[in-house]
C-alpha cells in the first residue's frame, strides 16, 4: 500500500479544507441546493462527508463493510455540521493508526475513504462556483481555481 505518512497526510489535508471550506460557507448556504439543476443540498454534501468517515472508520477497524450511518441530525445547522467534521476526524485517524499489518480488504476501504473525499471536494467547487459562494485559499491552492 501507499506509504502511512502520504496517506495520512492526505486526510489531514483534506480535513483541513473541510474546515476551510465552513468558514465561508454560512447556515444558509448549508440549506442551499444548486440553481435550476437536480442537487441536494450542501449540508446534505457535508453529513455525507460525515457518515462515511463514521461508517468508514468502523469498517477500516473491522475490516469489512458494516454499514453506512451517520451522526449528523441537522445538515443545516453549521455549528452542528462543524462539531461533527471534527468529531469525525479522529474517528479516521484512529482507524488508520490501528492498522498493524493491515489487510488488503483495509487498504481498499481506506483508499475509499479517500476517494470519497476528494469526490465530495469536487461536487462542493461546483456549489461553490454555482452559489457564487467564495472559495478558500486553500482550495483555490490545492486545485488551483481562480
Amino acid at each position: 500500500m501507499v506509504g502511512a505518512t502520504a496517506v495520512n497526510d492526505s486526510f489531514d489535508r483534506s480535513f483541513g479544507l473541510y474546515r476551510d471550506l465552513l468558514t465561508v460557507v454560512d447556515g444558509v448556504a448549508l440549506s442551499s441546493r444548486l440553481p435550476g439543476l437536480s442537487s441536494n443540498t450542501i449540508g446534505a454534501q457535508l453529513w455525507c462527508v460525515v457518515g462515511a468517515r463514521e461508517s468508514y472508520a468502523r469498517a477500516i477497524g473491522a475490516g469489512e463493510w458494516a454499514g453506512f450511518s451517520c451522526s449528523l441530525d441537522e445538515p443545516g445547522d453549521h455549528s452542528k455540521v462543524e462539531a461533527a467534521l471534527r468529531r469525525s476526524e479522529p474517528a479516521v485517524s484512529d482507524a488508520l493508526e490501528s492498522l498493524d499489518g493491515s489487510s488488503p480488504a483495509q487498504d481498499r476501504l481506506v483508499l475509499d475513504l479517500l476517494e470519497h473525499e476528494a469526490q465530495h471536494h469536487g461536487q462542493l467547487i461546483r456549489y461553490l462556483y454555482g452559489l457564487k459562494l467564495a472559495i478558500p485559499d486553500s482550495w483555490k491552492a490545492r486545485y488551483a481555481l481562480g
